[in-house]
């Protein structure tokens, strides 16, 4: 089993990233193979709308996206992390977003495990969660859940508070990389 981690920030080793390195190491723990996937040293160029890929399945731009669509296709998990930015996702994984449209016509994410991890300083946590669950669910993944960090300056989340009053963010990303991990063992086919 295999999740991959993909960060969209372009801050390096800043707060979405520690987050998401609790939580696939959670997954780790919990049996699976992980990778992270940063975008802060990735080019990738904005749709174009250019509709190639409506035919062919397949993005014509020729940039980092490319190397991201190997990984995507071969996960069985996918983790998604993005800063909040004015109550939206950031540029980088606004790109990503746009950018699997290429994957729509030939429903590869289709039965995908998916899951949101989003850090807000203060508000927006609740609307860009509720974007990416609605990317997941455009492109019939299978929601294992979200999960927020607070936290300003660089490494604030370590001792930032998590969305519930119970967590804190390093929780609740542990949390989320083990849902993942049991949501891809109860949908994942037994061999036979």
């Amino acid at each position: 089993m295999k999740i991959v981690g993909i960060v969209c920030s372009p801050r390096k080793g800043g707060n979405t990233e520690i987050l998401m390195k609790e939580a696939l190491q959670a997954a780790q723990e919990a049996g699976a193979e992980t990778q992270l996937i940063s975008l802060a040293d990735k080019d990738i160029t904005p749709c174009d709308a250019c509709g190639a890929c409506e035919e062919t399945g397949l993005c014509t731009i020729n940039d980092d996206m490319q190397d991201i669509y190997s990984e995507l296709e071969e996960a069985d998990g996918v983790i998604l992390g993005t800063p909040v930015y004015f109550i939206n996702v950031s540029a980088q994984a606004k790109a990503v977003i746009d950018r699997t449209y290429a994957f729509l016509m030939s429903r590869k994410l289709r039965g995908k495990i998916a899951a949101a991890l989003v850090v807000t300083r203060r508000i927006g946590a609740g609307q860009v969660l509720g974007l990416l669950y609605s990317f997941f669910t455009v492109h019939r993944m299978i929601i294992a859940g979200g999960a927020v960090g607070y936290g300003r300056g660089k490494g604030e989340v370590v001792d930032g508070p998590g969305s519930s009053p119970a967590l804190t963010a390093l929780e609740e990303a542990r949390a989320l990389g083990k849902s993942v991990v049991r949501m891809i063992n109860k949908i994942k086919p037994v061999a036979l």
